[in-house]
């Protein structure tokens, strides 16, 4: 009796890293931006489950010594990532590895995030109170490269520094022209 031939075994279970480069290098291309790794891993790992934790930490790395992926460390605490050329050339060719349906998840989430990943990583803040008993309140935007602006306000009280440090990520932009208004056009 003659066998039946299996049907080509999908990339996902045939190779299960190729599948999760693959994977991260369409989240990069649809996400068009530098992304910080911590915001890479919280969108893929914790707010979907498209990658596990620890797969999307060893798979950023390796896009990045590949050549597939930009890697920019600014400063100590962040590094980004970016799709690379050769990583949008790579993805071209190997494009349908990825279930439709997760590639639709994956740009329908994108579509409705994007603004919000992008203000929660370029727009940070923290506060902390000094030893007279003020607080100061440090906000900043960030882009890939360097810091765009950062300001540091001292408040009377943790509830204003809380209050500032809530609203920054709403704020910052309109923030930010309002101060190149007054400072910079004439």
């Amino acid at each position: 009796m003659p066998t039946k031939s299996k049907p080509p075994i999908p990339l996902s279970i045939q190779d299960n890293n190729a599948y999760n480069k693959l994977l991260m290098l369409f989240v990069l291309d649809t996400m068009d931006i530098p992304m910080t790794d911590n915001t890479i891993v919280v969108m893929c790992t914790s707010h979907n489950s498209w990658i596990t934790y620890m797969d999307c930490m060893l798979t950023l790395p390796q896009l990045a010594e590949a050549g597939f992926a930009y890697k920019t460390a600014p400063d100590k605490k962040n590094n980004y990532y970016s799709v690379t050329p050769d990583g949008r050339e790579c993805l071209s060719h190997f494009f349908s590895q990825i279930p439709a349906s997760v590639r639709n998840e994956i740009k329908d989430y994108i579509k409705e995030h994007r603004m919000s990943y992008r203000r929660r990583q370029e727009y940070s803040r923290d506060y902390f109170r000094n030893s007279d008993g003020n607080h100061t309140v440090v906000l900043k935007i960030v882009d890939p490269v360097q810091t765009t602006m950062e300001l540091k306000l001292n408040v009377p009280t943790r509830m204003t520094a809380k209050q500032i440090y809530n609203k920054w990520e709403e704020k910052a932009a309109e923030v930010y022209t309002a101060i190149h208004e007054l400072l910079i056009e004439e």
